[in-house]
């Protein structure tokens, strides 16, 4: 199949081309794919995309109408996608349910550990010659009260990785997993997680239910001086009320890996560029805020497995019609 894939990087090349073997023709593009750039498929029959990429009502209908009846997404979130404009154009969707949870969670905890000692600001201090300790005061992590939201296979490794630290470890998910209770963690209301819990790290999909699950209310029930952190979607948060949360000390410090309007900065340099988002410059102004550029994922191990899964879909639609894992408006 000719399959034109968009918001391509080197490394997308390298892994992609790795996992292919010549068996499919794929070309590259680095534009993101949107209703604006979707010409650029040209006449394939798949389109491969990424998660900041916009398959709106317009996208879809362009590409439906040169002959694109496959995206394959090489990631797990498709809240990006109208899927009732792809079912009625007849483009099927699939994804990539899971690549590598060890990479999210590895990150996350790497976030939580840096944030709370502060070796990045402590690792400029020392290249300046500076070796206050003034302003680096960290905590313990053992025996502190971990909150985790979203208990899939992310937020078990997450758990597990934080059992190891000795934290006590509370849980919220409409759907409980005994796997997880039998790591020693408690599900409890999402009331009782915010309010016990010393550092709450984020693990949930982008659904319509979990749209700002932590907004201005639920920044008013928790413990004072909490550690939030985001490794699962932007939109999970409501930046405005964060911001507030930060100004009013409510909130101690943050870690986000994505951000609400990320698609317009992300993967991407932007270094001799001024930044026009104001909320995301907002955020940079705090020196108990740590970002990073949606990078929990980029491990090798989680490459080659986004890259062979993907080319997995793209193999089984070729061969029988459908992917091996399609996404459904179910």
């Amino acid at each position: 199949m000719r399959v034109a894939v968009f918001s391509t990087t080197s490394y997308d090349r390298r892994f992609l081309d790795a996992a292919n073997a010549h068996r499919h023709e794929l070309d590259y593009y680095e534009p993101s794919l949107s209703a604006a750039t979707a010409p650029l498929a040209g006449e394939a029959q798949a389109v491969c995309a990424f998660v900041n990429d916009t398959l709106d009502a317009r996208c879809l209908a362009h590409l439906a109408k040169n002959g694109v009846r496959l995206i394959a997404l090489r990631c797990a979130g498709f809240n990006n996608v109208d899927l009732k404009a792809a079912s009625a154009n007849g483009i099927m969707i699939a994804r990539v349910p899971a690549y590598s949870p060890h990479a999210v969670a590895e990150h996350t905890l790497a976030l939580i550990l840096t944030l709370n000692r502060k070796t990045h600001r402590a690792y400029n201090r020392v290249r300046e010659g500076n070796f206050s300790l003034e302003g680096l005061l960290g905590f313990d992590l053992h025996g502190k009260t971990v909150g985790v939201i979203g208990t899939g296979k992310i937020g078990q490794v997450v758990l597990r990785i934080l059992q190891g630290f000795g934290c006590h470890c509370l849980a919220f998910d409409p759907y409980p997993n005994p796997d997880v209770e039998a790591l020693g963690a408690r599900y409890v209301s999402k009331a009782e997680l915010l309010g016990q819990s010393h550092i709450i790290t984020l693990h949930c999909p982008l659904t319509p239910e979990t749209h700002h699950f932590i907004d201005k209310a639920a920044i008013s029930t928790c413990r004072p001086g909490v550690m939030l952190v985001n490794t699962s979607r932007g939109s999970v948060i409501d930046t405005h009320a964060v911001i507030a949360g930060l100004k009013s000390g409510a909130i101690g410090s943050l870690a986000l890996d994505v951000y609400e309007e990320e698609s317009e900065l992300f993967f991407r340099d932007h270094s001799a560029e001024i930044i026009r988002d104001d909320l995301f410059a907002r955020l940079l102004t705090f020196p108990n805020v740590l970002l990073t550029g949606h990078q929990a994922f980029f491990t090798q191990e989680a490459l080659t497995n986004i890259s062979e899964i993907t080319l997995a879909n793209i193999d089984s639609f070729a061969q029988t019609g459908r992917p091996v894992h399609p996404v459904t408006m179910d």
